[in-house]
């Protein structure tokens, strides 16, 4: 992870998904379908890629499958907490 790089959060998603969309963070919903907000394939594919390179191991296959906030967290919270059980956090 760069010094640039803040550590994944939810709420960092969100602003994340929130700037790439040009939206308010606060008008992203948990459970709202993130392609009816706006998000496409191209967008999503560079939200995957940061948040690969922030350490969280997920596919853009994965988030595709339901591209909702809550489902996407789940996704990365699971791969940071693998990554550490490893020992390469």
């Amino acid at each position: 992870m760069t010094s640039q790089t803040l550590p994944l959060s939810l709420d960092s998603m969100r602003a994340d998904i929130a700037r790439i969309l040009h939206e308010d963070p606060a008008e992203i919903g948990d459970h709202d379908n993130l392609i009816d907000l706006g998000l496409d394939s191209i967008r999503a594919m560079a939200l995957a890629t940061r948040w690969r390179d922030a350490g969280a191991d997920v596919e853009f296959s994965e988030l595709a499958a339901q591209p909702e906030l809550a489902h996407w967290w789940a996704l990365v919270e699971r791969a940071l907490l693998r990554r550490q059980a490893a020992g390469q956090a």
